[in-house]
Formats: structure tokens, sequence, C-alpha cells
């Protein structure tokens, strides 16, 4: 009992120290995890072979990420995507597959063996990669959609790959014994007694098979139901957390039973499960455990690096694992260019999948059992899998810094910005979801604009539908000197990038000191950025929308229209001053948190709320039920800019 106490606390302080510093220095989580492990493993010796069965357990953290990535996907999203799993996901594992086994072949492996070696390492690191996308909010890129449909597919490839390898061994029984010690000779066959399908004709195990997969899918649809509405009757919040375990844990014993994927099970159910009135509960409930297990399972990987085989030939090692990384990588990048990723799709797709996976530990352990690898050969290829995962946040911060170097330059080879052929008073620059109403209000009132975008679909899809529209950079002088920035009235800067939306508007202040602009902020730091930067009337895009919503919450709770909408106006001003004065103390290069005015002039201003709330309710007798004032009259004036040369107030929102 003190012992495995002691594992927990060593892996779990590991983890608390390695993660939150790897995450703040920008390297993201799971290289931290890795880093941890090689700390408590290989450098500090603080655990030894028992991470191989905790490896075990850990990987069951994959099984609950598949799962939840199911559940956002319905079965006509899964459907909408099977041009990119047969494609992309079957063009890389049949590439990467032959192009491995060539390699390893003429390095004098045999035949049989070296396909062994390209099935093992076509796969790529499902959990590795899925973590870092979802971190790094990148699975709604183009990128981020081509890596998930491969990954996919390899989850769905370890299927044919676990029946093929046993038809490759090529030599005497080497298998590795439950201490993680290679042995020769033949593993014991009771290590498979439990399988359902151990036995069965070839017939047998297909229908086995389909049955256990047409169970998982009927049970999802139909008992799932039963079995929440069952546990909700207890109204205890422990037993649902208990249920969706039940739901996971009992398919991915079903699945190994059968001699499938658990993860591919787990993955089939929350697709079943997707769109189940309970799948937020599901959610709420596996998140914390997936976190957790998949954070674990990165920490065995790294105490699990063998690095007295890694230091006996490290040139060795290390070019094989870079040179592995190499070749997927050209194999990926071609995939990309004949689907037609562009920019930093393209590069986020190259390496983000150009490392060996963890299913690849299973394949080769599999493929010792079979004696399908020699031990020597069993051995590399297992550092080779460890390295190429502990490269693989290296990567995602290299595809990065590459996305962002080539974007506009490659931007400017691939389409060529229009020639702007007329000129308006007002130029709205970004025709996203913002863009857009802007200027469909400001056209329906008669008003004639220039619109600008950088995204060639949106600028094709805007003249479909009638509205005129040019591709082009909006940061670009010249193509801001094209649509008349020295004649124009008003700016609108509606840029999605935060950087890209300062700049613009520095550089439209300095050419343009009369011009009136405005702009639209991700956030209240973003609005700090563009006042300083010289914006006159700055719009949080969330903001005015929350408002509205938590107006409609007041009423609900038995405020009159009037009352709800006094105290709206009364949250607004005094936001609105708030802004204004905490922009005046708001220093550039600085954290909030560090700015000793800003923090107490904060605290300041929050405490009067209630109070300025308060009061707006005493005021003056309400009006009956329905009536609402029109506007708030000239009371939402901003402040005098240091500065400004007759240019009215700037306006934050």
């Amino acid at each position: 009992m003190e012992g495995a106490l002691l594992q927990a606390t060593i892996y779990l302080t590991a983890m608390v120290i390695a993660v939150p510093l790897s995450v703040r220095l920008g390297l993201g989580s799971v290289l931290g995890y890795l880093i941890a492990g090689i700390a408590i493993g290989p450098v500090l010796g603080l655990v030894g072979s028992e991470t191989q069965d905790l490896q075990h357990y850990a990987e069951f953290g994959v099984v609950l990420m598949l799962f939840l990535i199911g559940l956002e996907l319905d079965p006509k999203t899964l459907w909408s995507m099977r041009r990119k799993l047969v494609g992309v996901g079957g063009a890389q594992i049949l590439l990467s597959t032959v192009a491995i086994a060539t390699v390893a072949n003429a390095f004098g492996l045999p035949l049989a063996t070296a396909l062994a070696v390209g099935i093992t390492l076509a796969l790529s690191s499902t959990a590795i990669v899925l973590t870092t996308l979802t971190e790094k909010d990148l699975m709604r890129t183009e990128g981020g959609r081509s890596s998930f449909s491969v990954l996919l597919t390899q989850d769905i490839a370890v299927i044919p790959a676990l029946a093929i390898l046993p038809l490759l061994a090529v030599q005497p029984g080497v298998w590795s014994a439950e201490d993680g010690s290679i042995q020769r000779g033949h593993a014991d066959d009771g290590h498979y007694s439990m399988s359902l399908v151990e036995g069965l004709p070839a017939w047998g195990v297909t229908l086995v098979t389909l049955g256990a997969v047409i169970a998982v899918i009927l049970a999802g649809r139909y008992l799932s139901p039963i079995l929440f509405r069952y546990i909700h009757l207890s109204r205890l919040r422990e037993m649902y957390t208990a249920v969706a375990l039940v739901i996971v844990v009992g398919i991915a014993l079903l699945m190994i039973l059968v001699g499938l994927s658990p993860a591919l099970g787990a993955f089939v159910a929350g697709v079943v499960l997707a769109n189940s009135e309970f799948r937020h509960e599901l959610e709420a409930d596996i998140e914390p455990f997936k976190g957790l297990l998949l954070g674990l399972f990165f920490i065995t990987v790294g105490a699990g690096i063998n690095f007295g085989t890694l230091f006996g030939n490290p040139l060795m090692i290390l070019g094989l694992t870079l040179g592995l990384m190499a070749l997927k990588g050209v194999i990926l990048f071609g995939i990309a260019l004949v689907f037609r990723l562009r920019g930093g799709d393209k590069w986020l797709f190259t390496l983000a999948l150009a490392q060996a996976g963890e299913f690849g530990f299973v394949l080769v352990a599999f493929g010792l059992q079979q004696s399908v690898f020699p031990v020597r050969i069993g051995e590399i290829l297992l550092l080779v899998i460890a390295l190429s995962m502990l490269l693989t946040p290296l990567a995602f911060i290299a595809s990065d810094w590459i996305g962002r170097r080539l974007a506009h330059e490659q931007s400017g080879k691939e389409d060529a910005a229009d020639e702007i052929e007329e000129k308006a008073p007002i130029i709205i620059a970004g025709i996203g979801r913002f863009g857009q109403v802007v200027n469909r209000m400001v056209q329906a009132s008669g008003y004639r604009t220039v619109v600008l975008d950088n995204d060639l679909a949106t600028i094709q899809l805007m003249r479909k539908f009638g509205f005129k529209g040019y591709f082009g950079d909006p940061s670009r002088p010249e193509l801001l000197a094209a649509a008349g920035l020295e004649t124009a009235k008003v700016l609108v800067v509606a840029v999605d990038d935060k950087q890209a939306a300062v700049d613009l508007v520095r550089y439209a202040r300095r050419l343009r000191p009369d011009i009136a602009i405005t702009a639209r902020a991700h956030d209240r730091l973003h609005v700090y950025e563009l006042y300083d930067a010289g914006a006159d009337h700055i719009v949080r895009e969330m903001f005015d929308s929350s408002l509205r919503a938590a107006r409609y919450v007041l009423e609900d709770m038995g405020l009159t229209d009037y009352e709800a909408h006094e105290m709206e106006t009364a949250f607004y001003r005094h936001d609105r001053q708030t802004l204004r004065e905490l922009a005046e103390l708001w220093q550039p290069g600085v954290a909030l948190s560090d700015n000793a005015a800003y923090v107490a002039r904060a605290r300041e201003l929050n405490n009067n709320l209630e109070t300025a709330l308060l009061t707006q309710g005493g005021e003056e007798e309400t009006p009956q039920k329905g009536w609402r004032p029109r506007g708030d009259g000239g009371a939402l004036s901003g402040l005098q800019r240091s500065g400004a040369s007759g240019r009215k107030p700037p306006d934050l929102d």
C-alpha cells in the first residue's frame, strides 16, 4: 500500500511541476508530461519496471478521448468525412507503409520483417496529436480536420494490422514477458483465454465481431436512455459519473474480447450517443478522467525510454527517428498538395502526423510475441517510437512558426489581390460574421462601401449573393490606397487577426488623423491595444449580445421590461466608464496583474458597480410594463483622447 501511494505521489508531483512550467514556456502540455516522465524515469530513477504495467491503464485515456470525440460527431458528420477517411487516411497508411518497408528492406531486413516495420511505424500518435490540436484550438481548421481523419483511419487500420502481423513471422518465438523482459520461446497460450473469437473459423470471427459492433450501436441507441433515466431517479451526482465509466469500460472490454481496438469501439459508441440528450452530461463526467489518464500515459512514455540503448548507439537511433519523421513528412506533404491543403493547414497536416504512435507499442509487443520481430529490432522500434513522440510537440511549434511566416507570402503567391475598380466613403476591412452585419446595414441605409478580405472563398460567396467585395490582405498599404483610404470618411476594422487589427488601426490613424475608425475587439485587453492605436469606436464582439441576454434573464426573473432595460443601461454606462479609465492606466507589455495602479482602480470600480445598479433602480417611478425608452441620449459619450485634434471622443463598448 505504501509503495503504491509513493508511486502515485511521484507521478502526480512530476505532473504538477513540469506541465504548468511547460505550458507557461509555450511548449504545450504534452511535452511537459513527456519531460516529467523522463525526469522521474531515466534521469532520477524514481520509477522502474512498474511503468509498463501502469501504461496499460494509462492507455485507457486514449479510449476516453476517442469516446469524447465521437460525442462531437453525429453520424451525418461522419458520413460527410468519408472522402477524407478513405482518400487522405487510406493514402497516408498505404504510402507510408510501402515507403518505410522499402527503406527497411534496403537496410537489410527481410521483406516480411520490413513490411511489419512499415505497418507499425506508419501509424501516428492519436493521443498526442488530438490533445495538441484540441489544446491549440486547431480542430476546426482544415489541417486539423484532415489530421483527425487520418488518425481515425489509422485507428480502424489497427484491426487488419493485428490480423496481418502473425502472417509475417520469420523466426522462432521471442516474446515480451509480463515484467517487460524479452523472452525466447512461445508465449503462454492462456494469455488470450478471455477472447470470444479464439478457435473460431474465419466466418465465425466475422459474425462475432459484427455482432459486437451492432450490439454497441443498438445499446447506445435504445438502452442508454433507459439507463440514464433510471440513474436520474437516484438524484446522486456520482451515479452519473459511474454510469459514464461503465459505458466506456464495458465497450472497451467487449472490443478487446472480439479482437477489435477498444478506442475504435469507444469512438463508435460516442458517435451513436452524439444526438442523445445526455451527451453533455457524459462529456462533463468523463473529461477529468480523460485528461488525467492521458497525462499519465505521456509520463509513462517518457519514463519508459531506454536511454541505455540510445546512448549505446545514439547517432543510429536519432538518425532513424529523424529519418522516419522526414520520410513520413514528405509523404504527408505530397498528400496535402494532392488534396489541396493550403498555407498553414498544409504544414500543420505534415508536421502533426510525422511521428510514430502509441499503437506502435502495441504492435511491437504483439509482433515480438508472434515471432515477427527479432529482439534487437523490437528494442530499436520501441525507442524510435518513443523518441518520435517526444519530438512531436516541437514539430507543432515548428508548424506554428512556419505557418505564421509563410501565411502572407503564400496568399500573395496563390491568389493575386483583386484590382479595385471603385472607391467609397466607407471601407470595411474583414467580412466575417461581424463585418457582414455592418456591411449589410450600412448598404441598406443607402451608403456605398468597399469591402476587403483575404479569404477568397468568402469573397466569392458574397458575390454569389449579390454583394461586391475585393480579395486581398486589408493590411497592405497599397490595397488600402487603392480602396480610397486617403479620401474615405470611415474605416471599419473587423479582421480576425488581433495584431493585424491593431497594426491596421495604427497605420490608418498615422496616415489619416481625421478618419473615423470603428474597430472590433476580441476581448478587453484587445480594446486597450486598439485604444492605444487610435481607434474612435471600439466594439467588443460579444458584449452587446451578452447584455441583451442578461436583460432577458432579468425579465424572466420578474422585472418589468423597463426595469430590466434600465439595469442594462446602468451596467453598460458603468462598464464603459470603467473601460475608459482602465485604458488610460493600461501599459503595453506589462501584465495586468503586475500593473498595481490598474489592479487598484479595477477593484475600486468593481466595488462601485453594485451601488450604481441599486441606485439606478430607485431614480424614478417605473412606467408600465412594455414601455421601453428610446436609447440613452448623450449619457454614453466617451472621454476626450489626450492630444486628439478636433476628433470626437472615443467610444469603448
